[in-house]
């Protein structure tokens, strides 16, 4: 859960300092938050390991701000790190991407403290390897699920904000849009032009163009969207709440919530985030560029906007298995080869025709050479030379040895009936 912007003043003094570090360089108040509960936790869990606190308190009751002081900060030891990610993974079954963000705000508040701050003198990560996460492919609704979606919002007669949530679920199909970014939008930032201004990460800037189904669908909200009983501060938000305050985060998860729920998508691992992973994934599925798209998302680095490249293998993969030829092969597969390469075997160990026959009945792969041929003198005067080597070969032990006896007990009978 992320720090409320109440409790700020119960982080330690110097989580309070680092946070707001981040927040004036990054202009991004969720990382602050998120690191600003990923250290509260992992200080919660420190004083509960050294016994300062008792395993029975409430970790929100804990008093960090009193607790976690300069002396503190310098105790702490790689190992409780260690401790506490052990615990995060095994204990709270955090997923591989929380864990690794969880790492990486403990090393950069500690950095800060060592580096920037100079209150520390070593580094306690220093001695620890960074957390590797697998990269996995992106969550997204395929387009039924996009269209069944929007036509649920847009046929639900019970819903007064309906004209709202259509348009705030076609932006984010159509433009790719962060939560945040849509929650912030302001009536300036959709210009004639039909294109719209949209403030990212670090309050950088960027254009969307507006398809037809965007400006259709904001012209319909916007003549449907609350004019009075707005707060001054609320008055230029794009998206009203019922409440008649700018529209919040949280709402937007509800509502979407409450559709995915009643169309029947619920359980499928969607969410706001994967509204927008859908849009990048539908754009680059119908030739979107990978630059043209990385400048739509306000990504970064390419690299970033990279992995929906990845999403276009794997179906393309999956499509081309699905081909009802798949199946129908040229090449011998692994198991046929392997096949193949014990007969061969089998071939080169010149095994007369009736010690074949034995071998179908222990071998199934000696069944394609057991034919009828006729012994020739070499291979008789062989025999035993053959079986010895055969010892050393592919051939159970058992097997040679039963062969060996039904040799013998024949010869034997042979024998008896000539006398």
């Amino acid at each position: 859960m992320f720090v409320k912007y109440e409790d700020f003043d119960t982080l330690p003094h110097w989580v309070q300092k680092y946070i707001e570090n981040i927040d004036m360089r990054t202009q991004s108040s969720l990382t602050a938050r998120e690191y600003a509960s990923d250290l509260r936790l992992f200080f919660r869990y420190v004083a509960e390991r050294r016994g300062l606190v008792s395993p029975d308190d409430d970790w929100a009751d804990i008093d960090l701000h009193a607790l976690v002081d300069t002396d503190f900060l310098r105790s702490i030891r790689s190992g409780e790190i260690v401790s506490f990610n052990n615990h995060c993974r095994d204990v709270l079954k955090h997923r591989p991407n929380t864990l690794s963000r969880r790492f990486i705000a403990i090393r950069r508040f500690f950095r800060y403290l060592t580096v920037q701050r100079h209150i520390l003198e070593t580094n306690p990560m220093d001695e620890l390897d960074p957390q590797k996460t697998g990269k996995s492919l992106p969550v997204y609704l395929p387009l039924e699920d996009c269209l069944l979606l929007l036509r649920t919002v847009e046929n639900d007669p019970e819903n007064p904000f309906r004209e709202r949530d259509y348009c705030i679920l076609t932006l984010f199909l159509n433009c790719g849009m962060r939560l945040s970014e849509l929650c912030g939008l302001n009536l300036a930032d959709i210009r004639r032009d039909d294109t719209m201004r949209i403030r990212g990460k670090g309050s950088k800037e960027r254009t969307v163009y507006l398809n037809g189904a965007c400006t259709a669908a904001l012209r319909r909200y916007l003549r449907t969207r609350p004019q009075e009983g707005l707060k001054a501060e609320d008055r230029d938000a794009v998206f009203i709440s019922r409440n008649k305050r700018r529209i919040n985060q949280r709402s937007v998860e509800l509502m979407l919530e409450k559709y995915l729920k009643i169309c029947g998508l619920e359980g499928k691992g969607y969410s706001i985030h994967k509204l927008r992973h859908t849009a990048a994934t539908l754009m680059y599925q119908n030739d979107v560029d990978v630059l043209q798209l990385k400048e739509i998302l306000g990504h970064e680095n390419l690299s970033t906007t990279q992995i929906y490249t990845h999403v276009l293998d794997a179906q393309l993969r999956a499509a081309v298995e699905q081909n009802p030829l798949a199946n129908v092969r040229t090449e011998p597969t692994e198991e046929e080869a392997k096949k193949a390469a014990h007969v061969a075997f089998l071939q080169s160990q010149m095994l007369p025709p009736e010690m074949l026959a034995k071998a179908a009945a222990y071998d199934p792969l000696a069944q394609a050479l057991a034919k009828a041929e006729e012994e020739t003198e070499e291979q008789k005067a062989n025999k035993e030379a053959h079986i010895a080597f055969l010892q050393s070969q592919m051939l159970p032990p058992e097997f040679l040895e039963r062969i060996r006896a039904e040799e013998e007990e024949k010869e034997k009978k042979e024998k008896k009936e000539k006398k």
